[in-house]
């Protein structure tokens, strides 16, 4: 979650089909470079789209433009997204492929900062986005992994000062991907960096995926060309990652191909299948969430059938 968004005009090749408006998960950084490939290889094209991607701000936010009706498409935390829709905030959404097998939240740290195990947690500060679903899973992984969270002091930041402020000594730690590590060693300048990867005790839980509103299931055919097309583009972005970041870097020309490439070979372990959303492994996550996300009927926020055939 660290990498700057760029302001600058992005090459953009000639497409024709439908124009729909697609989110990242947060920002414009190099694990997301799968639908750029699918946009460079003419994938979408093929589909029958025309896809312009604009950078999200977490799952709430991605939610509540996707229910206002300012994207067709979304990617969000399907864990975060369960819980909010156990909550009532967000109902108007159905999730209709993973992105990432397991979920990336982790808790990032460098050299000297005293922390290297969960443990070390107690009493530090820690770097947040609201909303972000590092922070709203935090309880959980505190309580499994055996944290004193009431000692610790949440910072609000905003994502890309969060390598800076661990660079400076401002915070501790911050909640992260653990895919963002390179560019965190990036702006470390040669300090290790510790990750504590949610995963570790949280095993069942799924990492990002692409939502779109309950009124597009109207067109169930229209959604699978999409989730092709983009599947696509993440497989091949798994297999190939420095084409990719080379793709990456066309699109958003502020940032470094060095670095897409070193998020995206650290997330291909996270991607296989491409896709998948088993039930059984759907009804576990549920059953790991801390209420009311624990509370959801699966049926209601998942649609499994709207993969490639």
């Amino acid at each position: 979650m660290l990498l700057l968004i760029c302001g600058c005009d992005t090459p953009e090749p000639e497409q024709r089909g439908e124009k729909v408006t697609y989110l990242t998960g947060v920002a414009a950084q190099g694990r997301e470079a799968y639908v750029y490939v699918a946009i460079d290889k003419g994938w979408f094209a093929e589909a029958g789209f025309d896809v312009a991607v604009q950078p999200g701000n977490g799952t709430v936010q991605n939610l509540q433009v996707l229910q206002g009706g300012q994207a067709d498409f979304a990617i969000v935390d399907i864990t975060a997204a369960l819980i909010e829709h156990g909550k009532g905030t967000f109902r108007d959404f159905t999730v209709i492929s993973a992105v990432h097998q397991r979920n990336l939240a982790a808790i990032m740290a460098l050299e000297g900062s005293g922390v290297t195990t969960p443990a070390d947690l107690a009493g530090k500060r820690i770097a947040y986005l609201p909303g972000g679903v590092a922070r709203t899973l935090f309880d959980a992984y505190a309580a499994r992994s055996g944290v004193d969270d009431s000692r610790i002091e949440w910072v609000n930041m905003p994502i890309q000062q969060m390598g800076q402020g661990l660079a400076a000594g401002s915070i501790d730690a911050a909640t992260q991907f653990v895919v963002a590590k390179p560019a965190l060693e990036a702006i470390a300048k040669g300090r290790a960096v510790t990750v504590l990867p949610y995963s570790d005790v949280l095993p069942d839980l799924y990492g990002n995926g692409l939502a779109v509103s309950r009124a597009a299931l109207r067109d169930p055919e229209r959604l699978r060309r999409f989730n092709t097309a983009m599947l696509r583009g993440l497989a091949f972005a798994a297999e190939h990652p420095d084409e990719a970041a080379a793709i990456f870097v066309k699109y958003q020309q502020g940032q470094t191909a060095a670095v897409a490439a070193a998020e995206l070979t650290a997330m291909a372990p996270y991607v296989a299948p491409a896709g998948a959303l088993d039930p059984v492994r759907v009804a576990a996550n549920v059953a790991a969430l801390p209420p009311p996300g624990n509370t959801v009927d699966p049926a209601d926020v998942i649609s499994y059938d709207l993969r490639p055939r």
